[in-house]
């Protein structure tokens, strides 16, 4: 009987397949963000190791800098596929395309950059906290420290009240959407500002379970039955220039089981809690939302007027 992590893995975790690695290769936003942290973080002569490679790209940037990369992959239908796109590209034969788990694997040496992008919106269903967390402690008992730089350094995540519209064509169908960031999407409503219920430094310790229990003083009147998932990845600070360099995952939009009705100015009251690495139903069954001050069932107040 395979465990979740067995299971999760099997199609998803670290066995991405072929066809979605493709995919990510086509996404500019985020080839774009990661190269331009790894251009910033690798310094020439450095050791690179990248966990969970997938057609090698990540470390075939390092390797414009970097005096040696390892890239660990789990899946070896995807290692087969690293390896030929490597040799095809000038640097290729830097990067050594390790057949092994990223639970497990620690490089013969130590390093100076580690590059993981295991990520899904709301750090679900993909297992950065859990390899990274990992890592650290095996690293730090074969070779002490200091810990290498890691790429995303950080992860700010936060959740949006929503109305969002689940016709399609006549079919009503209240399911997961991922949407991209930059689009407009006919139909949406944001009923109130985002609010971030985790940041993660994974420079340090970081808990495998994520929560939220807050408020949102509602802006527009409409129906909660949705709430958005915003996930930022904090690929790279930069401080001789107070910055960072960025990647923000597409958006997660989830159905609520039951919609609310709600006014500008009531006052929600919203909470969940899910595992790093957990899946979309977990999260979805722990979400509860509720109108806790409603401003029409409020006593007018009027002023007394003097003659």
């Amino acid at each position: 009987m395979l465990n979740e992590r067995e299971i999760e893995s099997c199609y998803l975790g670290q066995f991405i397949p072929v066809h979605y690695h493709h995919n990510m290769l086509m996404d500019q936003n985020r080839m774009h963000g990661f190269k331009s942290a790894i251009d910033y973080a690798v310094k020439p002569g450095m050791k690179v190791l990248e966990l969970g490679g997938g057609t090698g790209v990540l470390s075939w940037f390092a390797a414009a800098r970097a005096d040696k990369v390892w890239c660990v992959e789990f899946n070896p239908d995807m290692v087969k596929e690293a390896r030929k796109m490597l040799a095809l590209n000038p640097n290729g034969e830097k990067v050594e395309v390790v057949h092994a788990d990223a639970f497990e694997y620690l490089p013969p040496e130590p390093v100076d950059v580690v590059i993981c992008e295991m990520i899904h919106v709301g750090m679900l269903r993909e297992k950065q906290v859990e390899v990274i967390e990992s890592f650290k402690r095996r690293y730090l008992a074969r070779f002490g420290g200091p810990l290498p730089i890691f790429l995303p350094e950080a992860v700010i995540m936060a959740v949006q009240p929503m109305q969002q519209e689940y016709d399609f064509e006549g079919f009503y169908a209240p399911i997961v959407q991922f949407q991209e960031t930059t689009a407009i999407h006919p139909g949406v409503q944001e009923l109130a500002p985002p609010s971030v219920y985790s940041i993660i430094d994974f420079s340090q310790p970081t808990d495998s379970v994520f929560g939220f229990d807050g408020k949102f003083v509602v802006e527009r009147s409409g129906t909660l039955n949705a709430l958005r998932f915003v996930t930022k990845n904090i690929l790279a600070v930069v401080p001789e220039r107070s910055t960072t360099i960025d990647w923000l995952n597409h958006y997660m939009c989830l159905p609520l089981a039951t919609p609310v009705a709600v006014k500008a100015g009531d006052v929600l009251q919203v909470s969940f809690q899910y595992r790093a690495g957990g899946s979309i139903p977990s999260l979805e069954t722990s979400i509860r939302a509720q109108v806790i001050y409603d401003v029409n069932l409020q006593p007018v107040t009027q002023n007394a007027v003097y003659a």
